[in-house]
């Protein structure tokens, strides 16, 4: 298995979104190209994607999983934040998800990272379970929401 930072919006790319987005968020519409390209071109952002090692080297494997990783500068030092981590159904058990946040943790470290957060409902034990086994403790928080 293999994980790439992503960072050309393809066709590839394309039908990744939409075969992984609609397992991630049933409310969420998949990206077309050009959102794509928009999303991938900006500072600090970044889209880690997993491939199996299934297929031979003379055929593209396809993206099973993916990850985003975003760091910003806040007053108190740099930052990151992990969102939309989803596996394909057909891959997770594998492995993939915790090779993903590994290396999101590894790139946000190379950033001078002084912390990485992420959120994820209780519901999803499977991912829960993962970020704890990755390093991640439950903070006693508050997450508030605004939405128009």
């Amino acid at each position: 298995m293999s994980i790439e930072i992503i960072d050309t919006a393809t066709p590839e790319l394309e039908e990744a979104f939409l075969t992984l987005i609609p397992q991630l968020s049933r409310s969420s519409t998949p990206m077309n190209i050009d959102q794509l390209e928009q999303f991938l071109s900006q500072d600090n952002i970044y889209l880690l994607a997993y491939r199996s090692d299934d297929a031979n080297d003379d055929v593209t494997r396809p993206i099973l999983g993916m990850l985003t990783l975003v760091t910003f500068e806040i007053p108190t030092g740099w930052r990151a934040w992990i969102e939309d981590v989803v596996v394909d159904e057909a891959a997770r058990g594998q492995g993939a998800g915790q090779k993903l946040v590994e290396a999101a943790i590894d790139l946000a470290k190379k950033k001078g990272v002084k912390s990485i957060d992420l959120t994820s409902r209780p519901t999803r034990e499977a991912a829960n379970r993962l970020y704890q086994r990755a390093g991640f403790e439950l903070r006693e928080t508050n997450v508030y929401r605004f939405k128009k």
